[in-house]
C-alpha cells in the first residue's frame, strides 16, 4: 500500500513539510505507546497483533461442516457485520451474501421470503451474546426456519464470547462456534473470526488476507514517513487539527464501497470522543464527482478529501464509435476512464487549495484488502494516540443501547428515562 500526502503540503487547511517534521517527533511516542500495548495484549492494542494471533485452520473447521451454501446470512451489527461485508466483497465466492445488521420489519420479511433456506447458512455473531438488535433479528430467522421445516441448528454458526446467551446456546445444541478474541473491539475485529467466517464459508484464501495484513504491520515504525499507515493516521489528525473536521472517503471502485462504510464506523466511533474528531463521509468515485465534489471543491473549506484506487484491475475497452464529439473515447476502456477521472479530481481538488490524500494498493484482491484493513486500524489507533483520545471505547454507543433496552423493559436504566424529557415543537 502506498499514501501520497503531497497535496496537503499547500492546501487550506494545509500541513507543511516542516510542519510534519515537527509532528514526527510525537509519531515516534505514539508508537512506542502502541508497540506496549501491543507486546502486552491490552485491551484495543491487541487488535494490531492479530495477523500473527488469528488461527485461520480454528475458522476452516468451524466451517467445514457446511458444504457449498447458496446463501449465507450474517446476523450482527457495527463491527460484527461490517468487516465481514467489506471482505466479501473483495473475495467474493458463489453464494449470495446477506446481513441483517438493522431491526427494520419489511427489510427482514422480505429477505426471509426470499432465502432458500434449507440452503442457506446463518452466522450470528455478538461478543456479548445480548446485543438487542442481532438476537431479534436471530430469533426472527431461527422461527422462519423452523416454520420452512428447516432444521436451524444444521445451518448456524456463531461467534461470540466466553459466556453469554449465544454461548450456551451453541453449547446446548452443539453449534460450531468460533470465540471472539480478547481485546478486540467489535470495529478493530475484521482481521479475526468475526470477519473472517463468511470468507471461509465462500472458500476465500484466508492466509492471503491474513498475509497482506501482516506485510502493513511489518511496516509499522517510529516515523511518519517510514509508514504508510502513520502517515494517514498523522496527517489526518494534522488536518482536523488545523480544521479539516470533515474527512471524505472515496474509493474508485466498486468493490471496495462497503470498506467506506467500515472506515466510517471505524473513525467515528473511535475518534468520536470528548468534542474531538473528524467526521468521515462516504462517497464513490466517479458516481460522486456528479454530486459531492462540488460541495467538496467550492464549499467550506473544512475537508479532507481521501482518494483511494487499486494500481492494476480487470478492465473492458470502449467500442470504437462515429458519433460526434464521442471518438476520443474509443479505443480507451472503462478503466482508462475511471483513472482520468481519479487524476482530474485530485487535481481539481488541489487546484482548489483542498487537501487531499492519494491512497493506491497493487489489486483489490484478499492481500490488497488485508493490507488496506490493517493500514486504516493502525492509522486510527495512532490518530488516537496523537489525540489523546479514548480510541477503544464507545460510551455514547453505550448509552444509546441503554436507553433502547430500559423503553423495551430489559432493566431499569435512567438513560430510558430521559426519552420522557424530549422537547417538542411539532408542526403539523
Amino acid at each position: 500500500m502506498q499514501v501520497d500526502i503531497g497535496n496537503v503540503l499547500s492546501a487550506t487547511p494545509g500541513v507543511s513539510r516542516d510542519g510534519l517534521e515537527r509532528l514526527d517527533d510525537d509519531v515516534a511516542v505514539a508508537h512506542e505507546r502502541i508497540e506496549t500495548g501491543r507486546a502486552d495484549a491490552e485491551h484495543g492494542y491487541a487488535s494490531l497483533n492479530l495477523p500473527e494471533t488469528v488461527d485461520t485452520d480454528a475458522i476452516r473447521q468451524a466451517v467445514s461442516r457446511f458444504d457449498d451454501p447458496e446463501a449465507i446470512v450474517t446476523v450482527g451489527i457495527g463491527g460484527s457485520a461490517l468487516g465481514s461485508a467489506t471482505i466479501d466483497a473483495v473475495v467474493g465466492g458463489d453464494a449470495e451474501t446477506y446481513y441483517l445488521d438493522n431491526v427494520d420489519p419489511e427489510a427482514t420479511t422480505s429477505l426471509l421470503e426470499s432465502l432458500p433456506l434449507s440452503e442457506t447458512v446463518v452466522n450470528v455473531v455478538s461478543r456479548s451474546g445480548t446485543t438487542a438488535e442481532t438476537l431479534a433479528n436471530f430469533l426472527v430467522v431461527r422461527e422462519a426456519m423452523a416454520d420452512a421445516g428447516v432444521d436451524w441448528a444444521d445451518r448456524t454458526l456463531v461467534t461470540t464470547g466466553e459466556s453469554g446467551n449465544l454461548r450456551e446456546l451453541a453449547d446446548q445444541h452443539d453449534l460450531p462456534a468460533l470465540d471472539v478474541p480478547d481485546g478486540v473491539p467489535g470495529r478493530f475485529s475484521a482481521l479475526s473470526t468475526v470477519g473472517l467466517a463468511v470468507p471461509a464459508l465462500q472458500g476465500a484464501d484466508l492466509d492471503a488476507i491474513v498475509a497482506g495484513a501482516r506485510a502493513e504491520a511489518d511496516r509499522l515504525s517510529g516515523s511518519l514517513f517510514e509508514s504508510p499507515a502513520y502517515a494517514y493516521g498523522a496527517t489526518s489528525y494534522a488536518l482536523t487539527q488545523r480544521g479539516a473536521s470533515v474527512n471524505a472517503f472515496v474509493p474508485y471502485t466498486e468493490s471496495l464501497e462497503y470498506f467506506a462504510e467500515w472506515f466510517a464506523q471505524l473513525w467515528a466511533e473511535s475518534l468520536g470522543k470528548d468534542g474531538l474528531g473528524q467526521t468521515p463521509a462516504r462517497a464513490l468515485g466517479a458516481t460522486d464527482q456528479h454530486s459531492q465534489l462540488q460541495l467538496y471543491r467550492a464549499g467550506p473549506h473544512d475537508k479532507q478529501v481521501t482518494l483511494l484506487r487499486p494500481r492494476e484491475r480487470d478492465d473492458h475497452g470502449i467500442p470504437e464509435t462515429d458519433l460526434e464529439g464521442l471518438s476520443y473515447l474509443g479505443g480507451s476502456s472503462l478503466g482508462d476512464l475511471l483513472d482520468a477521472e481519479f487524476e482530474a479530481t485530485e487535481a481539481s481538488l488541489a487546484a482548489a487549495g483542498v487537501p487531499n490524500v492519494r491512497i493506491e494498493v497493487d489489486r483489490v484482491d484478499a492481500q490488497g484488502i488485508g493490507e488496506l484493513l490493517y493500514a486504516m486500524e493502525a492509522a486510527c489507533v495512532l490518530y488516537g494516540e496523537l489525540a489523546n483520545v479514548s480510541t477503544f471505547t464507545q460510551p455514547a454507543v453505550e448509552w444509546g443501547k441503554k436507553a433502547a433496552r430500559g423503553l423495551l423493559g430489559g432493566g431499569d436504566f435512567a438513560e430510558a428515562d430521559a426519552v420522557a424529557d424530549k422537547t417538542r415543537l411539532v408542526i403539523d
